[in-house]
């Protein structure tokens, strides 16, 4: 195969393909990954992105990219930041490569293309190669292509990559039918007679951090898979056909997108302008620790908010709660993220001096930040294994998934928020909290049916809504300066 042509971006013109897909299980994640893989094995540096909240399949792009995965949500973070988060992760690359999410028109619930792998692709300018999940159908391809292309003028489908191609014969068929409709086929991916190395359990991919050395080979995998069935120069071709991105994606373009010490900085003339309300008296000194926690048991993380915590004046130490006995040396507050630790919960409790220290911190009121995962971490038990014990709660795995979007406002005030903040989340999770006695919830949830959720105490906010920071840079500042005034 011909190599690829390298070419040098500049600025808000970086080349970028946005792969989509009629449905899920259409095949958008291999193939989104694998041209991310072939694209860096011919010298290009790759940027990958992905449409929606999902922390796991950025794990992936990250290790055919060499480069943090990044997300791109307009719920959560509203439209006007995808530009600038855009180019933030895709500073200094060659081209960008953005897996949705569903659907190619499949959003948040009952708000329109709000979300929507077509909304992003709109507000990036990018060029849509639809993966289409062949294995039955024939001619019936060119009707289900032609919807899409036809559906939404504004969104542009340059091309098709067919998956799950049965032979020869069959490719001859679709490639036919696909003629009349004047879309061009980018690639052929044959049905392989096992399926790529990424197993699933029950919230999605088995995350890298679990299985680094089968993740691996499933990437290469990918990428060869990709490159030779695939138009590379072709897709780069197209890639580099995207439009220019303007003053009107958002804010920030004009200095290269979205930066944390903008934003913070940002949040801190904001919160002075209107007297430092609800601040701590006086200016930190020094770097307050904060301790993340990660490793195989917390690996859902958004790269900004440990740039954000950095920005804000944190000295940032990642650590290993199944491996590390200890917090790291002067750790000032804790960030735990979500995971799994149902599935890590025997070697959690297990590490008795870790949940002992994490518990003393909390005792002595240090800013404490969990999600999800994390909320399950600090309860007193999880399914019967004794866990941190900071919260009077204990939870349990159980058969039914809680997922969606969600419109939170503050009940009181925390370290992460003052009351009556406003934010957006994201729920995703099949375990249950009972709760005790005594703690002030921390969100109050715009549901069809509103609720409190989450636990606000003493210096510990920790909830199963995920949220991401960067449309809310505050909340990094809050936390770290209540790190710095202990």
């Amino acid at each position: 195969m011909t190599p690829v042509t390298p070419v040098t971006p500049t600025g808000a013109r970086v080349p970028r393909l946005v792969i989509a897909a009629p449905s899920s299980g259409s095949g958008k994640t291999t193939v989104a990954t694998g041209l991310m893989a072939a694209f860096a094995a011919r010298g290009l540096a790759v940027s990958g992105h992905k449409v929606g909240p999902d922390y796991i399949d950025p794990g992936y792009h990250a290790l055919a990219t060499g480069r943090p995965g990044r997300n791109l949500d307009a719920y959560l973070c509203g439209p006007e930041l995808i530009g600038p988060l855009f180019l933030h992760g895709s500073r200094g690359c060659e081209v960008a490569v953005i897996e949705g999410v569903m659907g190619l028109f499949d959003g948040a619930a009952g708000q329109g293309e709000l979300a929507s792998t077509a909304q992003v692709a709109k507000l990036l300018r990018a060029p849509v190669v639809l993966v289409v999940d062949a294995s039955a159908q024939s001619r019936s391809v060119a009707a289900l292509v032609h919807g899409f292309v036809t559906w939404d003028p504004e969104v542009r489908i340059g091309g098709v990559i067919l998956n799950k191609v049965a032979s020869d014969r069959h490719e001859e068929l679709l490639r036919e039918a696909l003629e009349a409709v004047g879309t061009p086929v980018l690639g052929v991916v044959r049905r392989a007679p096992e399926a790529v190395g990424t197993p699933s359990r029950h919230l999605g991919l088995v995350p890298v951090a679990e299985r680094r050395a089968e993740a691996v080979a499933a990437v290469a995998a990918m990428g060869a898979r990709v490159a030779a069935g695939c138009d590379l120069e072709g897709l780069l071709r197209l890639a580099r056909e995207a439009g220019g991105m303007g003053s009107g994606m958002g804010m920030g373009l004009g200095s290269g997108g979205w930066d944390a010490e903008e934003a913070v900085g940002g949040a801190e003339e904001a919160v002075d302008a209107v007297g430092g309300e609800g601040r701590p008296g006086g200016r930190r000194r020094g770097r307050p620790v904060v301790a993340v926690a990660g490793g195989a048991a917390f690996t859902f993380s958004y790269a900004e908010h440990i740039e954000l915590l950095r920005a804000a004046g944190a000295e940032v130490a990642v650590f290993d709660p199944l491996r590390d006995e200890r917090l790291p040396e002067g750790t000032a507050g804790l960030v735990v993220g979500g995971g799994f630790p149902e599935v890590f919960a025997g070697e959690l409790a297990a590490n008795e001096s870790l949940r002992k220290d994490i518990a003393v911190l909390a005792e002595r009121g240090a800013p404490i930040a969990a999600e999800c995962a994390g909320l399950l971490y600090l309860c007193r038990e999880l399914d019967g294994r004794p866990m941190c014990g900071v919260l009077d709660a204990s939870a349990r795995m159980t058969d039914r998934l809680t997922l969606g979007y969600r419109d939170a406002v503050a009940v009181g005030d925390s370290v992460l928020a003052a009351a009556g903040t406003r934010m957006r989340g994201h729920e995703f999770h099949r375990t249950a909290v009972e709760p005790g006695a005594g703690d002030t919830p921390a969100w109050g949830l715009r549901t069809p049916v509103p609720r409190v959720e989450g636990f606000v105490r003493h210096g510990v906010h920790a909830s199963y809504l995920h949220t991401h920071w960067a449309s809310a840079p505050g909340v990094a500042l809050r936390f770290v300066e209540r790190c710095g005034s202990l």
